[in-house]
């Protein structure tokens, strides 16, 4: 016998009329926050990034593959980790059915990380991923967009991620911005990277939003930890599920790994 409250069918619509009214009252919400973001003044980038990409070095306006808007997701994937984020790769797994169609709306969705890119490639290879991911390795890219920090920076806490400072690294290492997220326990995913958490926690995820005019490169939005939420794809069918989220801890893996024991 369940638990969980029962109900009759006119019991059932009466509550579900009226979440359907604070559902509708989110959706508005939603679509004003929206707006707010294409809003926000751009920023020129005056700085000349170079990637190393599928097609060789190429700039930041390169990115665009001749569109004029370009999202960035910030993979954690740093130069000394063995495989990418279990999380970004599960937010990931959705990016080559979106791709074509943001192509076809003047987007361009393209992943940046630190690793060298033959790292990249062959982790792509393995994922089964078509979608564009560019090797930022040796630039300040991850730095100025605050998904990267040194060992300096996280020793001494001077560290900004979610526009807010961090205080110096301690033994749960992530801080409380990613703790919160619900990411589990974060010497898993250390793990699961092949590194130790210090490494795998100077990487953090993100997306940055560019727009091209007359030549010029623009920044236009950023949003970090939870600001992901509406991006990871699982998690939305997750939250229409009957029992939620229902997390205790780290469930997921990257996809080739269930079922291994």
């Amino acid at each position: 016998m369940t638990k969980h409250m029962t109900g009759t069918r006119k019991e059932w619509l009466a509550a579900r009329l009226e979440l359907l009214e604070a559902e509708k009252e989110l959706t508005r919400r939603s679509d004003e926050l929206a707006r707010r973001r294409q809003e926000l003044p751009w920023v020129g980038i005056d700085k000349e990034y170079r990637f190393e990409s599928d097609a060789g070095s190429v700039s930041l306006a390169d990115l665009f593959r001749g569109r004029s808007q370009l999202l960035v997701y910030h993979f954690m994937f740093g130069p000394d980790y063995k495989a990418g984020c279990p999380s970004c790769s599960a937010i990931a797994d959705g990016f080559d059915g979106f791709v074509v169609h943001l192509a076809n709306h003047d987007v361009t969705l393209s992943a940046v990380s630190r690793a060298p890119l033959a790292k990249l490639q062959a982790y792509k290879q393995r994922m089964g991923w078509s979608f564009p991911w560019a090797s930022s390795v040796g630039g300040d890219f991850n730095f100025d967009f605050n998904v990267s920090l040194t060992e300096k920076q996280q020793r001494e806490g001077t560290v900004e991620y979610n526009y807010r400072r961090e205080p110096a690294w301690a033994v749960d290492g992530i801080g409380e911005s990613l703790t919160k997220r619900g990411e589990g326990p974060v010497a898993e995913h250390a793990a699961m990277t092949g590194t130790d958490v210090a490494t795998y926690t100077r990487e953090r995820p993100g997306v940055s939003a560019f727009v091209l005019e007359d030549g010029v490169v623009y920044h236009a939005y950023s949003t970090y930890a939870r600001g992901l939420d509406g991006l990871w794809g699982m998690y939305q069918w997750l939250d229409r599920a009957p029992k939620g989220r229902n997390e205790t801890g780290t469930w997921w893996r990257r996809h080739d790994e269930y079922n291994k024991g």
